[in-house]
């Protein structure tokens, strides 16, 4: 926390204005960066193909319109108000561009805004931040690819143990236990379930999810977690059966993870809040 005391009441707000303005556009630029980690890093990671071998990697090449491949002027690259300045469509082919960007965008920068009011300018808040951050991710490439990429959820399980080693959110033993219970207990549901019904419900992908919101949310979080991804995931559900108008079968593939991100983040932040116990 920034010590303010010996600025006056003018200088202090004025400081406070520039440090939430600096970090929401902050938020802002690496919610586009995580737009293109969402389209390159599962053909980065092998987990779907590149067609035709034009998505690049993190570094290169410039963001490009998807139908045409034309470059974005750098003008357009703007988080947010780029997208809504060519009104959702390429400035070249005119091709409809995906919602999905500036919603990104927008979810980041709330994201880093809801972890600053609940922990203010701090060490939590930037580790709440990307924990938001990374979840984000992982939901949007589990809802556009069906995988949860060990790149993400491995190294989340590590730094919520880290993070918890001194007790920053959660004891660490109850982060430790949190992982442990939560890869375990989705590990055997999906077997039980595969060996039921002969099909596979939940991914091994889930299970280091679930692993990594026990590290950083702890073991008694992991039940409210799991209520609810089940409710969020029905959400989803019904807003797809809607955007396809066709009825979803109960052997249709539906991607858990994103319930689970919606589910383990805002149970974390309501703990955090001390709303959840």
């Amino acid at each position: 926390m920034i010590d303010t005391g010996f600025l006056s009441p003018c200088e202090r707000r004025a400081l406070i204005f520039a440090m939430w303005t600096a970090a929401l556009v902050a938020s802002a630029l690496v919610g586009s960066f995580l737009n293109v980690v969402i389209y390159r890093g599962p053909v980065m990671w092998g987990l779907v193909d590149d067609q035709d071998g034009t998505r690049g990697n993190l570094l290169g090449p410039r963001s490009y319109c998807p139908s045409c491949k034309q470059p974005i002027k750098y003008y357009f690259l703007i988080p947010i108000l780029g997208y809504a300045a060519l009104r959702g469509k390429c400035a070249a082919c005119k091709a409809p561009i995906s919602p999905r960007y500036p919603l990104v965008e927008l979810a980041a920068v709330a994201i880093a805004g809801v972890s600053i009011l609940l922990f203010g300018f701090a060490t939590p808040a930037l580790l709440s931040t990307l924990l938001g951050w990374t979840l984000l991710v992982l939901a949007v490439i589990d809802l556009e690819t069906g995988y949860l990429p060990d790149w993400l959820t491995l190294p989340l399980i590590a730094f919520g143990l880290a993070a918890n080693a001194s007790s920053m959110f959660v004891s660490w033993q109850q982060a430790i236990i949190g992982s442990i219970a939560g890869a375990a207990a989705f590990w055997a549901l999906g077997a039980l379930w595969r060996r039921w019904r002969g099909v596979d419900a939940l991914g091994l992908g889930d299970a280091k999810l679930m692993a990594a919101l026990g590290a950083w949310a702890g073991a008694t979080a992991l039940p409210a977690i799991v209520f609810v991804a089940s409710v969020a995931s029905l959400v989803v559900v019904f807003i797809i059966s809607r955007l396809r108008g066709v009825s979803v079968g109960a052997t249709d593939p539906l991607p858990f993870g994103p319930g689970l991100c919606v589910g383990g983040y805002g149970v974390f932040l309501l703990m955090q809040a001390g709303v959840a116990a």
